[in-house]
């Protein structure tokens, strides 16, 4: 199993920005798709999706203040978050799917937590 490593993160004040990083080997040849989760006090949600074909879906609490991408070369998917609000606080964590390898990974952990204090 190849290992799945989650970073970036920590906290920010309101209206500041983050950037997360999540990378997996195998990510781009296996084209790979990736969801991204939040868990909060609140129960959590979902967050964001980026296709193997590079397209992304926001969902409306993030809609044009989140931004999912990749980079190809790095097996990397990178949300940068801006105009953080303290509803975004919460442990976020990257799903891959797609091909039976995206699947098969170990996770270095729960996720990275986010905190934007009210």
């Amino acid at each position: 199993q190849v290992q799945l490593v989650q970073s970036g993160g920590g906290s920010a004040q309101a209206g500041g920005s983050l950037r997360l990083s999540c990378s997996l080997p195998g990510f781009t040849s296996n084209r790979c798709a990736m969801d991204v989760y939040r868990t909060g006090a609140d129960g959590g949600e979902w967050v964001s999706s980026l296709r193997a074909d590079g397209s992304t879906k926001y969902s409306t609490s993030v809609l044009g203040r989140f931004a999912l991408s990749k980079d190809e070369a790095k097996d990397t998917v990178y949300l940068q978050m801006n105009n953080l609000t303290p509803r975004d606080t919460g442990m976020y964590s990257c799903k891959p799917k797609g091909r039976g390898y995206c699947y098969t990974y170990n996770s270095s952990g729960q996720g990275t937590q986010v905190t934007v204090p009210s």
